[in-house]
Parts: structure tokens; C-alpha cells; sequence
């Protein structure tokens, strides 16, 4: 099928792999509507286009058979381990056993220098790598005390072990299968059966089906949004993007206009994300998947299917809100999967919690030196950030029950700028891949992001605190406490990494 393909990424500039996924992207809207159809009363058959549309994506259309089956023989792996090994261990044995084939293809990848516009087996490996650790899980969890778990693990349980068909029609979900989005067993079946849409009430509906109006509306809006980055993306990407930094015409230019332009190398880069994300988010809705009940006008509210928010991204408030917005399923993934299974039951997430979900949001990547370049950074990050959101941000606060006050806007106004200056200055590692690349951008943008944390941090930790500690105390406000948990893909804090090494020391001196 490749002769279909070839005369199109010619005409937009792009590679015929990335034509191939785009037009998967957009095949699934149709059969997503054909998959609805389906009546719930027919499950195999729903489980079986799953399976049959998947196939038809990686042989025909993508020409990947031998990556079809890779991720069958996870699937497979996995169905037999977790039906058969009955012990505590039986969740890390299929983890151990879906994350090294991940790596093997991850190291693969590298060892052949594929391109962002190569599309092999990982990227589908990765997704997969999700739906099957939390399906080990969430059958774990089907089969002890009930009393044992908290509101997530019971929701997601599962107590009956499903058919061969019904696992692959879950691990073959056709509109995530490629790029996401990753949703759990007990989401898939809710789907399968309707169950989804069912009145929190219990109320029967008195339409034919249970499908809420509005599904329609809601994905072809999402269509349209993706195919409006992708056109930015394909118009602009060429001229705008993170290697621009390393090319001898970009040091031909002043500073500041090499720190303008770069912000705008960030958002391009980011909109081919936004374009796939979006797309299938637009076919998943249409199959049912999304579905979040209704707003307060009445109107159905489909939002259980996006793995990004794109204004809060490009418009954050804080650093916090700009990672908790960004691929939102893996952060689900590390929380239920990996913090809260390596935290003892009984005692609080520490330090070694945080540093082995960030190990495995490293590994599950890939083994290129440019993505821990990144992670690691973002330690320093979410400590300056949390740092001015103890000591500066009940400074500028209104009192209770009074207006927002100019000071405040100034406050997030500065928040959002200071944000995304350091959202693209750390994200360079993450698309660049090599540490050679990474730090001639970095240097030919005068380190600026380290000189905004740095400085920040020095701020703090030689005085600041203690300053700003006072003008709190001298004007009545007292800081609030940062209890909000932190994005699972960065490593922690360093004052909670700081924390842990002080009662570490405590400890061995008892």
C-alpha cells in the first residue's frame, strides 16, 4: 500500500511512515462509528473489529508484521502469567517481563539511530507496556480483601479473569492501539457492555440505547483541532524546531532573538503532539470511550479519553499544573502502578517511591541520554517551584472573600511567562536525544534555564525563606502547605529528597 502514501508525503513534506499513522488516525473516525454500532447484546463481535482493525493498521496499512507480533507475544505473555502465577509477585513478573522487551526494542531503536519520523514497534510497545502492567494489577488486586484497597484499585479490580478474545479486544482497543490513549480493563469492559453510560441513579433510559447524545459533536470538534495543529505543524515545523539551536544560522543572531524564536521552536514541536493526541482522543470519544457524565446545563461531557490539555500547557500557571497537563494516562500509569505499589502498605510514599517511578519513567522512554538530561532537571524545577509557592505565593494572595488583587495577576502573569521559558529550555534534552546536541543548544542559549532555577533556588536557600517566612508572619498570612502530589514523570523534590536523607541520619544515630 506504500504507492498510495508515497505522492502525499511528497506533496506535504513529510515522511510516508508519518502519512501512515496520520491516516490510521483518521480511518479509525469511521470505524469508530461502525464499532458503536455494534449492540452490546454481540461482545465478541466488538472484541473481534477490535482485533480485526488493529491487524489491518500494522500489516496492510503500516507494514509492520513483525511489530504485530512483538505486542502479541506480550499480550500473550502476559495473559498466561497473571492467569497462572497466583502469588504477590505475579504484577512485578509481568512487569519485569513487558518492560525488558520494551527496552530490548528501545535499545534496538537507539542502536540504529531511527528518527522521530521512523514509526516502529515501540511506540505501540509503550502504550501496551501500560494496559498490561495495569491489568496484572488489577487482577492482583481482584484477589484480595477488598478491604485491602483504596477507591481506584476496587473500581479497576478484576474478579472474573477474562476470555482469550476479551483480553485481546482490550489490548487491541483499535482508536489507542497506535499512539494511545491507555485505559484499563475494567473502562474497556464498561464499554463493551454499556455500562459506561448507565445513570449514576440506576435509572433505566428511556431511549432505545444508553448512549448520550452529543459523542459526535464532541469528537469531530476534536477532529477538527487536531488536523489544525497538524496543518501547524507541517507549515511551520521545517523552519521552527529545537535543532534549529545546533545549525550555524541560528548563532548569526542576537540573543533575544534567539530566545523569542526558540519559544516558538516549542510550541511548533509540541503541536505534532497535540495532533495525535487529539485525533485519537476524537476517535476513542467516538466509540464510547470518554464518557464523563453531564455539565450543568445537561449536556454530555466526554473528557475520560485526553492524555493532554492543551491551554494549560501553553498557558500554565505554575510548573506543576504544565506537567500534570501534559500526557495525563502515564501519569495515572506511574501513580496506580508504580508509586503506590513500591510504597509499603501502612506507610507514606518516600523518597525511594519517587525515585523508582521516575527510574521507570526514564525506562519506559527509552535509554537515550537526552530524556534523563530532562527528568533530571525537572527535580531542580519542581523545587523552585515549590519554594515559591510556600514562601512567595501567600504574599500576594487576597484575603478571604476579597477580589483578586492586581498584585495576584502580576503573580501568575509572571508564573506563565516564567513557565514556559523553562518549559522549552528543558525540553530541548527530551527532543534533541544526545548530550553533545544538548548542550551546544543549551550553551548557545546562554544557559538561560539554569540561570532562572539556579538563581532561584540560591535565593531561597541563602536567606529568602527566612525573609519572606517574616513578611508573611508581619502581615498576618500564613503559607499554605504544599500538599499536592507531585507529576510522577519528574524525579522529587530535593527539599524531599533533603527530608528523607535527614531522618535517614536520625535513624542510624538511634
Amino acid at each position: 500500500m506504500d504507492a498510495l502514501f508515497v505522492p502525499l508525503a511528497s506533496a506535504v513534506g513529510a515522511s510516508v511512515d508519518q502519512i501512515k499513522l496520520i491516516s490510521c488516525l483518521l480511518i479509525a473516525y469511521p470505524l469508530g462509528s461502525v464499532f458503536i454500532r455494534i449492540p452490546s447484546s454481540q461482545p465478541n463481535l466488538k472484541h473481534l473489529f477490535n482485533l480485526l482493525v488493529s491487524v489491518f493498521f500494522f500489516i496492510p496499512v503500516l507494514n509492520l508484521p513483525s511489530g504485530l507480533v512483538q505486542l502479541s507475544a506480550s499480550i500473550l505473555g502476559t495473559y498466561y502469567i497473571a492467569a497462572n502465577v497466583k502469588g504477590p509477585n505475579m504484577p512485578w513478573i509481568v512487569f519485569t517481563f513487558v518492560m525488558g522487551h520494551l527496552t530490548i526494542n528501545h535499545i534496538i531503536r537507539a542502536f540504529f539511530n531511527l528518527s522521530y519520523e521512523t514509526f516502529e514497534v515501540t511506540g505501540p510497545q509503550m502504550v501496551l507496556a501500560m494496559k498490561l502492567t495495569t491489568f496484572a494489577w488489577n487482577v492482583y488486586d481482584g484477589r484480595v480483601p477488598a478491604e485491602d484497597l483504596d477507591k481506584w484499585q476496587l473500581e479497576k479490580r478484576v474478579t472474573k479473569y477474562p476470555t482469550l478474545l476479551e483480553f485481546l479486544g482490550y489490548s487491541f482497543y483499535f482508536p489507542g492501539i497506535l499512539v494511545g490513549p491507555y485505559l484499563d480493563y475494567a473502562s474497556y469492559m464498561s464499554l463493551i457492555d454499556e455500562s459506561l453510560f448507565k445513570p449514576a441513579d440506576g435509572k433505566e433510559s428511556n431511549s432505545r440505547r444508553a448512549i448520550p447524545d452529543g459523542r459526535k459533536r464532541v469528537a469531530y470538534r476534536k477532529l477538527l483541532t487536531g488536523l489544525v495543529f497538524l496543518g501547524i505543524f507541517v507549515a511551520l515545523g521545517p523552519s521552527f524546531y529545537y535543532g534549529i539551536a545546533i545549525t550555524p544560522w541560528f548563532v548569526t543572531k542576537g540573543f533575544l532573538y534567539r530566545l523569542a524564536y526558540f519559544q516558538l521552536c516549542g510550541f511548533i514541536e509540541r503541536s505534532k503532539y497535540y495532533a495525535v493526541w487529539t485525533l485519537t482522543e476524537g476517535a476513542s470519544i467516538l466509540t464510547g470511550l470518554g464518557f464523563t457524565g453531564y455539565g450543568p446545563s445537561g449536556e454530555s461531557t466526554w473528557e475520560g479519553a485526553a492524555n493532554v490539555k492543551i491551554l494549560q500547557i501553553e498557558l500554565p500557571s505554575n510548573f506543576k499544573v504544565m506537567l500534570d497537563s501534559w500526557n495525563i494516562n502515564t501519569n495515572i500509569w506511574l501513580r496506580e502502578c508504580i508509586y503506590k505499589r513500591v510504597t509499603p502498605k501502612g506507610k507514606k510514599p518516600r523518597f525511594r517511591s519517587s525515585m523508582l517511578t521516575f527510574a521507570t519513567s526514564a525506562f519506559w522512554h527509552g535509554i537515550a541520554v537526552g530524556y534523563y538530561m530532562t527528568f533530571l532537571f525537572g527535580g531542580f524545577l519542581t523545587t523552585a517551584g515549590r519554594l515559591c509557592r510556600a514562601n512567595l505565593r501567600p504574599l500576594v494572595l487576597p484575603r478571604p472573600g476579597a477580589p483578586t488583587t492586581m498584585t495576584k495577576r502580576i503573580y501568575d502573569w509572571t508564573g506563565t511567562f516564567v513557565t514556559i521559558l523553562v518549559l522549552n529550555y528543558v525540553a530541548t534534552p527530551f527532543m534533541l536525544l544526545n548530550f553533545t546536541d544538548s548542550i551546544e543548544a543549551w550553551s548557545r542559549l546562554y544557559w538561560y534555564g539554569f540561570w532562572m532555577v539556579g538563581s532561584t533556588l540560591a535565593f531561597f536557600w541563602l536567606g529568602g525563606s527566612k525573609f519572606l517566612k517574616g513578611l508573611q508572619k508581619k502581615e498576618g498570612k500564613t503559607a499554605e502547605k504544599v500538599v499536592t502530589p507531585e507529576s510522577h514523570v519528574m524525579p522529587p523534590p530535593l527539599d524531599v529528597v533533603a527530608d528523607e536523607l535527614k531522618e535517614l541520619q536520625k535513624m542510624m544515630k538511634e
